[in-house]
């Protein structure tokens, strides 16, 4: 039985079947085109658990919202949005001088999921939420998706890449961003 709130969709994208929910309250079930609509609504089933504690999350937090707050929460991302565009293009241009590793395009976005990406023609975009992370943390963020202009997956090279670097703090620095989430 598919819940009310619950969107499928077969993504030709997609590599693995994947489970999130959204502030919303939406939850999306998303599942490569070589699985079944079965298998997904299997995997949901068996994540169901899961599913109820993040909703009930998503819930404390709207309930946690002051008054006014979309207001707020409106007026603090367009800050971040002026701070990044003045922090984030000469942080990328000074890392990709410096590491020799060149990049096509640069955007900020407001994503919420991704502290950043690289696409196949090596543009790369940041979310306007890596200036709530300390520098360190950005510096990090934006040579890991350097890297990804040389190898654009995560193998033991790309690894090898980013944790010479980083000076061999790679581990450690990904263990540090995991303490942070985007809000």
């Amino acid at each position: 039985m598919i819940d009310s709130e619950l969107t499928l969709v077969c993504s030709p994208r997609a590599r693995r079947i994947t489970l999130s929910v959204r502030a919303s309250g939406e939850v999306r079930l998303s599942y490569p085109r070589f699985a079944t609509r079965e298998q997904a609504l299997a995997f949901y089933d068996s994540k169901r658990d899961w599913v109820e504690r993040a909703l009930q999350r998503v819930g404390e937090r709207r309930q946690a919202m002051p008054v006014g707050g979309e207001e707020e929460q409106r007026a603090e991302i367009e800050r971040l949005r002026r701070l990044a565009k003045e922090d984030l293009p000469p942080r990328i241009e000074r890392l990709s001088q410096q590491t020799g590793l060149r990049y096509t395009k640069l955007s900020i976005r407001a994503a919420r999921t991704k502290w950043g990406s690289c696409s196949s023609r090596n543009a790369i975009s940041l979310s306007l939420f890596l200036m709530q992370l300390p520098e360190a943390l950005r510096d990090f963020v934006i040579l890991h998706e350097l890297c990804h202009t040389v190898h654009h997956n995560h193998s033991s090279r790309f690894h090898a890449l980013l944790d010479s670097l980083v000076g061999g703090r790679e581990k450690e620095l990904n263990r540090s961003l995991r303490n942070f989430r985007i809000r």
